[in-house]
């Protein structure tokens, strides 16, 4: 490791030590690295306009942001969490599989685990709480655990980052998505259903048959736009990124104009959230380019393809050698700049030992999101204990249970790569 290199290193390690937005630490190593080299600082701005200009697919980035905002400002999430209670209600811990059912719909409209957790979530705690056989901490342990699926369902923003930075199809990743989504799911649910029998939850029975018809209906609109956006794109229609101007679209005609739930006060709220949350991932994403070409420059991506071929890993392996990497700095890091950073540096090794870049990116997206719901970064128990005030450690406590499931799950993706390519390659698909 260079010195330059590693002056970048201390410089964004102190940055994020003391705090410092991750995105400015990235930009301020980058930085400090061009100086030390003394190369032109005109280099910065050249390589993040250059990669932005030419990102076209970074586009469906705020326009899913936006969806996702929009459908949580109407009434969507309700009524999705109503048609999800008709299905699966009254089951053990009826309400708890209805925010696992309710996860699995809303991901194909959002892509976001936040979004998820901040919307449907919220819905289902505030119903979870006013039951006495659901405790705090296993209600936000369920929503954190359920919002993970957002992202690998598609759309998924994640997997647009991915294919951005690894060259890989968006349309292949969706589809790799789709069957890992609806396992991960199938587990959770067998997971709460363990809970409930062993706590001996009651049966949910507050819908009435008569009044099934009626909440069936509402739900039809808002499930529709799964199913627009993957006719959309899988036919030809538009593309993922022009996906994502559909489901703004979609989404504001249902909350605006059908529903009548979003007037334009609440539309320019939605829009100014959606602008400020759309600002800070292109910021991590600007600073990203910067980081890459330190990393190029350096030739680490081939050092770290020349390290792992000389270490003679097997595809399965390196794999588990990348499952372990991730979940330790998803303890630490966000999902961004570990898909910007680190994920780069490891797509020549996993190209050498020909594992397949739609596997890959799916297992590592999986892999980000159980990042995102274990200490001690665990974004979002942050996000639901500021949102509900449920004590992290309630929810760190019940929720170590549904982090074993879905690491199992993540196992059965690594060692059968086909749950994840069957689908792709079945709709044209050609693996490397």
């Amino acid at each position: 490791m260079s010195n330059a290199l590693l002056l970048m290193f201390s410089i964004l390690a102190t940055g994020m030590a003391i705090r410092v937005p991750i995105a400015f630490s990235m930009l301020a190593g980058g930085i400090a690295y061009l100086i030390f080299k003394g190369q032109d600082l005109g280099l910065a701005a050249e390589q993040i306009l250059n990669g932005l200009y030419n990102g076209y697919i970074l586009l469906a980035v705020p326009l899913f942001i936006f969806a996702a905002n929009v459908m949580n400002a109407g009434t969507i999430s309700t009524r999705l969490f109503d048609f999800a209670k008709v299905l699966v209600g009254r089951m053990r811990g009826g309400l708890a599989q209805v925010d696992i059912m309710v996860s699995v719909i809303f991901s194909g409209m959002s892509g976001s685990a936040i979004a998820d957790a901040a919307g449907p979530g919220l819905v289902t705690i505030k119903e979870m709480l006013k039951k006495p056989e659901y405790t705090p901490g296993f209600a936000g342990a369920v929503v954190v655990a359920s919002a993970t699926i957002g992202p690998i369902i598609p759309p998924s923003i994640p997997m647009v980052i991915y294919a951005l930075v690894s060259g890989t199809s968006v349309g292949a990743l969706f589809l790799g998505g789709v069957i890992p989504g609806l396992l991960m799911a199938v587990f959770l649910m067998m997971g709460v259903h363990w809970v409930a029998v062993k706590r001996n939850m009651p049966r949910d029975t507050s819908v009435k048959w008569a009044d099934v018809p009626s909440i069936v209906m509402r739900g039809l609109l808002p499930l529709s736009l799964p199913v627009v956006l993957l006719t959309g794109i899988y036919s030809g229609a538009f593309t993922p990124t022009e996906a994502a101007a559909v489901a703004a679209l979609h989404a504001l005609v249902l909350a605006g104009v059908v529903y009548r739930a979003l007037d334009w006060k609440g539309l320019f709220a939605v829009t100014l959230e959606s602008a400020r949350a759309s600002t800070v991932v292109t910021l991590i994403i600007a600073s990203a380019y910067l980081m890459n070409y330190v990393f190029t420059a350096e030739g680490v991506p081939q050092h770290m393809a020349e390290w792992v071929g000389g270490m003679g890993l097997t595809k399965v392996q390196f794999l588990l050698l990348v499952n372990v990497m991730m979940l330790v700095l998803g303890c630490f890091l966000d999902v961004s700049v570990i898909l910007l950073v680190f994920v780069p540096m490891l797509i020549p090794a996993a190209k050498l030992l020909g594992v397949d870049l739609v596997h890959f990116g799916v297992v590592a997206v999986v892999n980000m999101m159980i990042g995102m719901i274990h200490p001690p970064f665990g974004m979002l128990l942050f996000v639901t204990n500021a949102l509900t005030g449920i004590p992290l450690k309630e929810m760190i406590r019940e929720g170590w249970l549904f982090v074993g499931i879905l690491i199992a799950a993540l196992m059965l993706f690594t060692f059968v790569p086909q749950i994840v390519l069957w689908l792709p390659q079945t709709m044209g698909y050609k693996t490397i």
